[in-house]
């Protein structure tokens, strides 16, 4: 035998056949509640989804979820094809993604080397530039010096 449940508007729970009690509102709405409990926190406006016990709370904070394992699949986009970027064409691309390893290797380190000797240079020209101007500085701060001595003895 089956018997007929219909559910609390409040707090989602079953009631069965010879339970409940139904309120009808002004506008003919019908509300049916399992139990006093229930029709009195209806009309005190307490909402269902904070009461812990009831089915509302249970789905707002997720604690009937029976599988978590089901979600979604991720989908395999194709690879985007390969296209040429501003400062290089696609036929350099593909030497460049051809050459092997050694060859590769090679260039870099020749580079490297090529970019250590220009900072060498510039070294070497700073330091040339530093001695000649260091005795011009010494005699300027000097004069600093003085003019603030002199300044000083005028107060």
């Amino acid at each position: 035998m089956v018997l007929k449940t219909t559910l609390c508007r409040f707090s989602g729970l079953r009631i069965y056949p010879g339970r409940g009690v139904v309120f009808v509102r002004i506008d003919g709405q019908q509300f049916l509640f399992l139990s006093k409990k229930c029709r009195s926190l209806f009309n005190n406006r307490l909402r269902p989804a904070k009461l812990a016990w009831t089915a509302a709370y249970r789905k707002a904070h997720k604690k009937d979820q029976v599988s978590e394992g089901t979600r979604r699949k991720r989908r395999n986009n194709g690879k985007n094809a390969t296209r040429s970027i501003v400062g290089a064409s696609m036929e350099l691309l593909q030497r460049k993604r051809a050459e092997k390893p050694e060859v590769r290797q090679a260039t870099r380190d020749a580079a490297l080397r090529e970019v250590k000797e220009r900072a060498k240079k510039a070294k070497e020209v700073r330091a040339k530039a530093a001695t000649s101007k260091a005795p011009a500085a010494k005699v300027a701060q000097g004069g600093r010096k003085a003019a603030q001595v002199g300044h000083a003895g005028k107060r």
